[in-house]
């Protein structure tokens, strides 16, 4: 199973031309896309589930944009994207499959943490900040992804001390990998077992983090 290169190339005719006349008259074009990367996104859920347990499938998302409270009225979006949720509550972080020309990657992580596992995840740094600098220093970790990546505070969050040893870790408010791909390697013959590979780099860092988020401080499993 592939992407096919006319999938990239309907992309990049939407990119030039993001208006609902150009759409209309490529219809079809857009529907062999939408085939195309239903049946990728049902093919790595299929390799992924061989390794880890996940929820309901892949989602890929609508292509139509929500332009409501947007700037930007371009009323498609211009890549296709899919998430793989990781099933039960025991299992904590999400796989991201990003296609767009020039721009694609896999990439997974913590986006939007709520505040509560927030507050947890800084709170075990802040006790302990050897577990993470251990994962996210490990060869394969830096091989596909060189570091983790999110936005940052300016200062330290509330409650903890500017100087403390795991500040960088400690003003993260989102913490995300991602392993960017050329086109070429998107349509190329090998790109599912990449993308395999690539979400299986990221499974010691989310193991670690579905123990801290789903215990407290003494390591006691959460209600």
């Amino acid at each position: 199973m592939k992407i096919n290169s006319s999938t990239l190339q309907f992309l990049q005719g939407i990119a030039a031309h993001n208006d609902r006349d150009w759409f209309q008259q490529n219809k079809a074009r857009f529907d062999a896309a939408l085939a195309n990367m239903q049946q990728f996104v049902k093919a790595v859920d299929a390799e992924m589930g061989k390794t880890d347990q996940l929820e309901g499938g892949g989602k890929l998302f609508r292509i139509y944009r929500d332009v409501r409270f947007s700037k930007d009225k371009s009323p498609y979006k211009n890549y296709f994207g899919a998430s793989f949720k990781r099933a039960t509550r025991l299992r904590r972080g999400g796989y991201y499959l990003h296609i767009e020309p020039g721009n694609a990657f896999a990439g997974g992580g913590f986006w939007e943490p709520n505040s509560q596992d927030l507050k947890r995840i800084r709170n075990e740094f802040a006790a302990d900040d050897r577990p993470i600098r251990a994962i996210v220093s490990d060869p394969v970790f830096k091989k596909y992804f060189g570091k983790l990546e999110g936005g940052e505070l300016k200062t330290a969050p509330g409650g903890f001390d500017r100087n403390h040893p795991a500040i960088d870790l400690l003003r993260k408010k989102q913490l995300v990998v991602k392993r960017p791909f050329s086109d070429q390697q998107v349509t190329g013959e090998n790109f599912l077992t990449e993308v395999r590979l690539t979400f299986e780099a990221m499974r010691p860092y989310f193991d670690y983090m579905s123990v801290v988020l789903t215990t407290n401080l003494d390591g006691e499993l959460l209600a």
